[in-house]
């Protein structure tokens, strides 16, 4: 067999289970059934890994909290989580766009149009590394199932050259991957259900992951006020309504005091908070906020 036949051969997540193998046969109650049962599995074998996240999280956090940036590289079912979760960022902590962003196989065309080949293409991936200009103050974090992926395996290695903190994050123990990086997260989560089709499990594992490390990193950045997302981008009525709730909570303010103070400062939910709080006005309590690097608890200490 050559390397890669070998590679897969040996790959937990291109295991066939036999548990499965009637899978064709069976009612659709059967198999929502036996793949609900799979997908409880996740979780636990996430907690195992839980040193490893942490370990990552408090690392990628402290270049963070420096200016540096939280990079993902993936291809197929990997780069397109990784993308969802970046995308996600904006919108709920109001971080900007190249704070944290993905780096995908076959470029952003790949997001919808499948380029499965483009993963096999490691100068790509370290290619890409370098166009984005990653530096030491930057985590990149390689997401590659099978832990094998050469493009994923060229970005992070081209990103460790760099003097980037590198993290192999994949669903196999002692992978390629785990050994290119500075740190490895493995999840050990066993066959498929479809053997081979890693956007089920290994993709929800994926998806949790990477839940934890951008929203933990956020919350240890301060975009948070307790579990209040105050730093989010009041874009719509929804959004506007949200915001209008944490203010009436935080500042234990009327709705009316609310929409007031938040329309004076484009629905800032913190400054409104602090104007409210303090009390002051708005110049004052966004000067504050700065000083306190824009955590609303350390600002509201000052007042």
């Amino acid at each position: 067999m050559s390397t890669l036949e070998e590679d897969l051969a040996d790959l937990v997540t291109e295991a066939v289970n036999p548990d499965y193998a009637m899978l064709d046969t069976m009612s659709v109650a059967e198999l929502a059934d036996l793949m609900n049962r799979a997908d409880a599995t996740v979780a636990g074998a996430v907690r195992a890994a839980l040193p490893a996240i942490v370990a990552v999280i408090e690392a990628a956090a402290a270049r963070m909290q420096d200016g540096g940036r939280l990079v993902y590289v993936g291809a197929g079912t990997a780069g397109r989580i990784g993308v969802v979760d970046a995308s996600e960022c904006p919108p709920t902590f109001s971080s900007p766009p190249e704070q944290v962003f993905a780096i995908m196989a076959g470029g952003p065309n790949a997001i919808v149009t499948p380029t499965e080949g483009a993963e096999d293409d490691a100068q790509a991936g370290a290619s890409a590394v370098a166009a984005a200009g990653i530096g030491p103050l930057d985590t990149v974090v390689g997401i590659a199932s099978s832990g094998r992926t050469p493009y994923v395996i060229g970005a992070i290695t081209q990103a460790r050259e760099r003097g980037a903190l590198t993290v192999g994050f994949s669903c196999n123990s002692h992978t390629r991957l785990s050994a290119a990086a500075e740190l490895a997260i493995e999840i050990e989560l066993g066959p498929e259900v479809i053997s081979g089709s890693t956007r089920l499990k290994a993709g929800t594992a994926q998806k949790m992951v990477l839940n934890m490390i951008s929203t933990i990193v956020m919350v240890r950045l301060g975009k948070t006020y307790g579990n209040l997302m105050v730093d989010l981008k009041a874009t719509n009525h929804k959004l506007r309504e949200r915001a209008i709730r944490m203010v009436e909570l935080i500042a234990d303010a009327s709705r009316e005091q609310a929409v007031a103070a938040l329309s004076e400062v484009d629905y800032d939910v913190k400054v409104a908070s602090l104007m409210l709080i303090a009390p002051t006005d708005a110049d004052t309590a966004v000067a504050r906020i700065a000083a306190a690097d824009g955590r609303l608890r350390a600002a509201l200490e000052m007042a």
